[in-house]
């Protein structure tokens, strides 16, 4: 018989499904608003160049090149991408203006841009991937919980 989860336990499991299920539709929403589906594979390659050089200096993996890039008959598609290459492309292929602290630290509340929500998802993800136990502590839960169901741009 299974035993109950602790509080802790059960608060990284929410931020998981949190971060794991919803977030990525929030960003994968502002990133088909940037990059149209139907047009994703010209705007890829309109950019081929500029990602070659984000492959070469490992900000973007050979995993992530086969999405950007597949071969022939398929096409790329955004329902594929992860938060992290949403954040990459959006980053280095558009005009977003990044928070003030940069997409990797952590917002300040007070800052609503797409950006910063954008920068909030990831910084949690951070978090969350980088805990040694699968326990996140409840004030701290309540604070990423916050954070990041509030976006309110996306």
């Amino acid at each position: 018989m299974a035993s109950r989860l602790s509080q802790e336990e059960e608060n990284y499991v929410r931020m998981s499904l949190l971060l794991t299920g919803i977030s990525p539709r929030a960003a994968r929403a502002l990133f088909d608003q940037e990059f149209a589906p139907s047009c994703l594979d010209s705007s890829l390659k309109k950019e081929y160049n500029k990602l070659k050089d984000l492959q070469k200096k490992r900000v973007i993996n050979q995993s992530q090149w086969n999405l950007l890039f597949p071969r022939f008959p398929d096409v790329p598609d955004s329902k594929t991408f992860d938060v992290t290459l949403i954040i990459t492309l959006l980053r280095h292929l558009t005009n977003i203006s990044p928070p003030h602290g940069g997409f990797d630290r952590l917002p300040s509340d007070n800052e609503t841009t797409p950006s910063s929500d954008l920068a909030r998802i990831k910084y949690y993800r951070n978090f969350l991937a980088h805990l040694d136990e699968g326990k996140v502590e409840s004030t701290t839960f309540t604070t990423a919980w916050d954070n990041v169901t509030n976006v309110s741009s996306l």
